[in-house]
């Protein structure tokens, strides 16, 4: 087990970048773990690493080209060597959980054992893989907003990796969801738990009800900040994730923009930031 297949990006673009290469294995460091890779989710956030755009997180992962080579910060594998320190785990255990930076696209990867969490042997892998990050992200936005039983929610951009699991889980929680989304996607995010869905393209957020709901989810990112806030009642509040924002600074200058918009608000925006969180991947491993 010297050397394996990876998927490996030299410079920062598209997937015309990216080409199947051998590479060494990866050694694991202190407090890491060596996986033998079962599978791999990619996610928006794989996508703008890749592309290095916003320009601003080039700062984080590589100015010139990626500090990680390989995508996929997802993923679900078998645990073959542990690095020193490391107790909670051991050889043969199944896992699943993120990687820093990514590295799943790989036969092997090494990351930190805090950030993985057991694999259920009723959870098969590619749905385990399928959870860190969209699944995570949207457990955190429904535990920011403290959605409960009865709340009405609407979850803007509800049918993406992040909005069908927020739709699920709000419903889980015993939540009136409400969703807007593609015309075509309608019958899909009905199906998952919401009661009502809107046609993006046709209903406009102007035609919602004024205080319709006590949180609103913002997944799309692509509404005035006004108009969603509108949506909100009061003492309710807003939750935004992402956002694709310019090619320079991302979703900042939106996210600068809600939080001088909700001094003072009863109807506060509240920008997202998720981050791993192994609590909410064993909740919803579950």
């Amino acid at each position: 087990m010297n050397d394996m297949d990876a998927w490996i990006q030299t410079r920062y673009g598209g997937v015309d970048e990216v080409a199947r290469m051998r590479v060494d294995v990866p050694a694991p460091r202190r407090g890491e773990v060596l996986l033998r890779v079962r599978a791999t989710g990619l996610n928006a956030a794989d996508r703008h690493i890749m592309t290095g755009e916003p320009l601003l997180l080039r700062t984080a992962f590589g100015w010139s080209r990626p500090k990680q080579p390989v995508r996929g910060l997802d993923v679900a594998g078998t645990v073959v060597a542990l690095g020193p320190d490391v107790s909670e785990f051991a050889v043969g255990d199944e896992v699943v959980g993120e990687i820093p930076g990514g590295g799943g696209l790989a036969q092997y990867a090494t990351t930190p054992a805090a950030r993985l969490v057991p694999r259920p042997a009723e959870v098969d892998p590619v749905t385990a893989a399928a959870l860190p990050v969209a699944g995570g992200t949207a457990w955190q936005a429904l535990d920011r907003a403290a959605v409960s039983a009865g709340d009405r929610v609407l979850v803007l951009g509800a049918s993406g990796g992040v909005g069908t699991f927020t739709v699920q889980l709000a419903a889980v929680r015993g939540a009136e969801v409400h969703a807007s989304c593609s015309e075509r996607n309608r019958s899909l995010v009905a199906s998952l738990g919401a009661s009502t869905t809107y046609d993006r393209g046709t209903v406009p957020l102007a035609d919602l009800p004024e205080g319709g709901f006590d949180v609103v989810v913002d997944i799309a990112g692509d509404s005035p900040l006004r108009a969603v806030r509108r949506l909100v009642q009061d003492g309710g509040s807003a939750v935004l994730i992402a956002g694709e924002g310019g090619r320079v600074l991302g979703p900042i200058p939106r996210v600068a923009r809600a939080a001088a918009l909700s001094l003072f608000s009863r109807r506060p925006l509240r920008p997202l930031a998720a981050t791993a969180k192994p609590e909410a991947l064993r909740e919803l491993l579950a």
